[in-house]
């Protein structure tokens, strides 16, 4: 059953067959273009070390939020998914994860697992209690071919740009030597993302402050505290970033003047900043990650409105990234004025905002990207990844803002396997929604075969500078 879902040459085009045949013709048009990933988090040391994936469970459920918090859902702990200081083994978490098959029926997680079993592996059972040792053992075997090694899959996944996400500090080594390889093709591009050192609420924010300082020749204060993010954007840019990330509490900005700006850097520092500090600050910074952005040309990414590990108990026992990071609603129109109205007519300045809350894709963000020149409306990511969701993000947006204010696709995924499963999703959602248009008789068909050349090619070159 897998197999026959995961092949099926019309999964997720319209069922009308005459708007199935337009959707299908434009598909083709884009099916086979190289991947653009302009934003994920795929480890480049894995990369460049070529390092071989462990074992089926360390692919493909333990590092993978959205499978293993359907199974923890179900009443499952998860230390048996591979969690924890006293994980299960590698295949009894495969067993638990094979038992829980049914939970993912109609979800993108299970989706994405199809075309990863079949279309990467060539595995056609349909995981289950019964099978799960036959398909570990297989996907053992495969993981030991060189042909399954990371470099070979980049290769094979045709991935022409893969961006990482990083920490301000890095090194960037890894991503230094992906550039000097002259066999390697692929574009691996490093992404700043200094949310541990702007959020004063961070449990590792000072500590990470004082290493910022230490690295820009130990100068202390607010002032210095600026210098040091201008010389890391710096650091990252020599080594190939085009964009800087921010997974902020809310998309609220704030113009501090420097003396503001310093009282409320210096009591963070001493430990007395209170939370309204802390909202203030942030918004503040994010402000002058704008204004750098400006000075620089590094592409700003704003993902908000993420409820942080929701479950306390589960954070202390497991970490962060473990599935219990829940949407809450946010508002864009007020919360970015103060940053547009310096920056929204900015020449050269690429802000793409992202949303948990669809609400607000018409409400908000259209319209937003419907005026300023710099502003972007970000793919939907996380949560609203999924068939479904993209097609009414469709529907939200392009009314208001059209086809050229959007990003293009944007993976934002750890599960490497996964990437050429979720383009190819994202593909045919495209090639969908075009057909639908057409069979409406509200854009032809010649026209449709352009734009779905550049939603899925040419958005991502143009809003990301690649």
């Amino acid at each position: 059953m897998t197999g026959q879902l995961a092949d099926h040459p019309d999964r997720l085009f319209p069922a009308d067959p005459g708007t199935r045949d337009i959707a299908r013709a434009l598909h083709a048009r884009v099916a086979d273009l190289p991947i653009i990933s302009p934003h994920g988090h795929v480890d480049a040391a894995v990369i460049a070390q070529d390092t071989p994936f462990p074992d089926p469970a360390a692919l493909l459920v333990t590092p993978d939020h959205y499978v293993t918090r359907a199974i923890h859902a179900s009443g499952v702990p998860l230390d048996k998914l591979g969690l924890g200081p006293t994980p299960a083994a590698a295949r009894e978490t495969w067993r638990a994860f094979c038992a829980a098959w049914p939970l993912y029926e109609g979800t993108a997680s299970g989706y994405w697992l199809r075309q990863e079993f079949q279309h990467v592996f060539g595995i056609t059972q349909e995981p289950s209690a019964v099978t799960a040792d036959s398909i570990y053992d297989e996907l053992s075997e495969t993981l030991l071919e060189p042909r399954f090694r990371p470099r070979a899959l980049m290769k094979e996944f045709n991935i022409e740009v893969l961006a990482t996400t990083d920490d301000p500090l890095d090194s960037l080594e890894h991503h230094a030597a992906l550039t000097a390889d002259p066999t390697f093709a692929t574009r691996v591009v490093p992404t700043f993302r200094p949310d541990a050192y702007l959020n004063i609420g961070h449990v590792q924010w000072k500590s990470n402050v004082e290493r910022l300082l230490a690295s820009n020749g130990g100068a202390s204060g607010y002032a210095a505290y600026l210098a040091a993010l201008e010389g890391r954007r710096r650091h990252f840019l020599a080594h190939g970033a085009v964009s800087s990330d921010h997974g902020v509490r809310t998309p609220a900005t704030v113009k501090l003047d420097v003396a503001d700006a310093t009282r409320l850097f210096d009591k963070a520092q001493t430990g007395e900043a209170s939370a309204a500090d802390r909202d203030v600050f942030e918004a503040h910074m994010l402000y002058e990650m704008a204004r750098m952005s400006v000075d620089d040309g590094l592409v700003m990414t704003v993902h908000p409105g993420s409820y942080r590990n929701h479950h306390g108990p589960t954070f202390d026992a497991y970490g962060p990234d473990t599935g219990h990071d829940i949407p809450f609603a946010v508002d864009y129109t007020a919360a970015m004025a103060p940053l547009l109205q310096d920056f929204g007519t900015a020449k050269d300045f690429h802000l793409v905002l992202f949303t948990l809350d669809e609400t607000i894709f018409s409400r908000e963000l259209a319209p937003l990207a419907g005026f300023y020149p710099s502003v972007y409306v970000g793919a939907p990511w996380w949560f609203l990844d999924a068939p479904d969701a993209m097609l009414r993000f469709r529907s939200a947006v392009t009314e208001t803002a059209g086809f050229s204010r959007t990003s293009g696709f944007i993976d934002d995924t750890r599960a490497f396997c996964s990437i050429p499963a979720r383009h190819d999703t994202s593909r045919r959602i495209e090639a969908s929604f075009l057909a639908r248009l057409v069979a409406e008789h509200r854009i032809s068909e010649d026209r449709a075969h352009q734009l779905i050349l550049d939603v899925v090619d040419a958005a991502p070159r143009r809003v990301f500078k690649l």
